[in-house]
Formats: structure tokens, C-alpha cells, sequence
């Protein structure tokens, strides 16, 4: 047994061919493009991928689409972003789990090595995150709007092997971009998360790395000068000033990108209050 991959794109063609690359050994690819306007389809047809493309509406809505929608050659589905990178080491780890009937989990969340400026930025990246790659179409569902999470009916387990992160690979215009997005979607949580007045406490305890991110982020919220707190968070508590020169400028990004979230929860803030922004 082998698996099948998914690859949500929107004008990826300049990382497209290496993700493509680092799964030659597939023979199953999914490409689920947004309607690119570069040469991505083009890229992807000619790896022998088979493409689909839909308007794309949020990131839960497209990978539940992907997932759901499309019909695979093997039950287990990898989804790797085209900024991405899929070593031999995972490689071989995901095939010889695929292949163990007795394996129980119908998700696997895998770590990532993210680079910038040619550096892995171990430290401010806030190593180790942990996100599901590897899944049972039929036993996952999708929520939130951006940075979609998913959820799994069944057990979950953890890849020993990384996946190579270039998130900066399009330029800062691209990263700019994406997040100009992605704060838009941040600040609506935010909304909704405040006018619910709690904040899960217990959570900021807990011992499960992906429920105390949530909770922390959910405090988050709440806090003043949350692009600076952001940035001493990530330089100084989480040692991001060991990443060097690199780890400093990731973490000032962060904090603009923080920033970017502030001011468009206080622009819904005054829209709903009918005040001029």
C-alpha cells in the first residue's frame, strides 16, 4: 500500500516543482488549485498530478473539499503545502505506517524545520509545532477560518521525521500578503472570542502542547500591547535571539503581523459601533 497526496496551490509555480520532486515516489498526486493565474497547473500536469480546481473560500472550506470531494487511489491522504518539502526519512516513516494494519490512528501530526534567510529558525519558530499531515479523509473535519485545524474521529499519533518548511520562498510581498489575509480572519476570532468573555485556564496548564497553544492564544487576546508582548515572547522567553540575525527579524515580523491583527479587531470594533475608521 501506498499514499496518496493532496497540494492546495494558488500561483505556487515558483515552489511547486520542488515539492513535486520530493514526492516522485507517489504515484497518486492531488493538486487542488485556486484558480492560479501563473504557470502552477501547467507545472502540476506535467509531474503527472491530477488537477482540480475550485474558487477558494476559506482554508477549512478548501481542505475539506479536497479531502471529501476527491476520490483517491489509496485511504491514506498526505497534505503537504507547496512550500513544503517531504525528506526520504518521513518519507519511509509514513509508507511503513500506511502499510502495518494494525496501526489504530486515523491521524498523524508531523513536525517541521522552518527556514528563513537560508537558516532553520529553530527557535523562533516556536519548535516544536506540531500540525496533521497525514490523515484518513473519512475520519477528519476542518475548522476556523485560516490556520484551519482538524479534527480527527479516531486516534492520533506523531511522526518522528520533519517536513522542510520555505514559508518565505515567494518573497516578503507573498508573506505580506498571506498574512494581510490571514490577520482579517484573526481579527473576526478575536471578536467573537472577546464578546464569549472566558478564557480556558485550565487549558493554560495543560500538558498537551496543542490545547495550551490555544488557550495561551485565547489570553493572548486579551492583552495589552500584544505585538510588543508578541515579540518579547518570541526573542527573549522562547530564545529566538539564538537564532542570530535571521531569529531577530523573524520575530519583528511576527510582531507586525500581531499588529496587523490589533488594528483590524479595533477597525471591527468601530464599524459595529457605527464609528468612523
Amino acid at each position: 500500500m501506498s499514499i496518496s497526496v493532496l497540494i492546495m496551490t494558488l500561483n505556487e509555480e515558483r515552489n511547486l516543482p520542488a515539492c513535486l520532486a520530493s514526492l516522485d515516489w507517489c504515484d497518486d498526486i492531488v493538486v487542488l488549485d485556486s484558480y492560479s493565474t501563473d504557470r502552477t497547473v501547467e507545472i502540476a500536469r506535467a509531474a503527472g498530478a491530477r488537477v482540480y480546481q475550485r474558487v477558494h473560500d476559506t482554508e477549512s472550506g478548501q481542505r475539506t473539499y479536497g479531502l471529501k470531494e476527491i476520490r483517491y487511489k489509496y485511504p491514506w491522504v498526505y497534505t503537504p503545502d507547496a512550500d513544503e518539502i517531504t525528506p526520504p526519512d518521513l518519507r519511509d516513516e509514513m509508507l511503513a505506517i500506511v502499510r502495518d494494519p494494525t496501526r489504530p490512528e486515523t491521524s498523524f501530526r508531523i513536525r517541521y524545520k522552518n527556514m528563513f534567510m537560508g537558516r532553520w529558525i529553530k527557535h523562533s519558530s516556536l519548535y516544536p509545532t506540531w500540525i496533521t499531515r497525514l490523515v484518513r479523509p473519512d475520519c477528519v473535519r476542518y475548522e476556523r477560518e485560516a490556520h484551519s485545524r482538524c479534527l480527527s474521529d479516531g486516534p492520533e499519533g506523531r511522526l518522528n521525521a520533519h517536513f522542510i518548511h520555505y514559508s518565505f520562498n515567494k518573497g516578503m510581498t507573498a508573506w505580506y500578503d498571506k498574512h494581510n489575509r490571514y490577520s482579517s480572519s484573526e481579527a473576526r476570532e478575536t471578536i467573537a472570542s472577546l464578546r464569549e468573555k472566558h478564557v480556558p485556564w485550565r487549558d493554560v496548564l495543560s500538558h498537551v502542547p496543542e490545547t495550551r497553544r490555544r488557550a495561551l492564544k485565547e489570553l493572548a487576546m486579551r492583552l495589552p500591547f500584544r505585538p510588543a508582548a508578541r515579540f518579547l515572547y518570541m526573542y527573549v522567553v522562547r530564545g529566538g535571539f539564538l537564532d542570530g540575525r535571521e531569529g531577530y527579524h523573524y520575530c519583528r515580523l511576527l510582531a507586525a503581523y500581531e499588529y496587523m491583527i490589533v488594528i483590524k479587531t479595533e477597525e471591527l470594533r468601530r464599524r459595529e459601533s457605527g464609528l468612523p475608521v
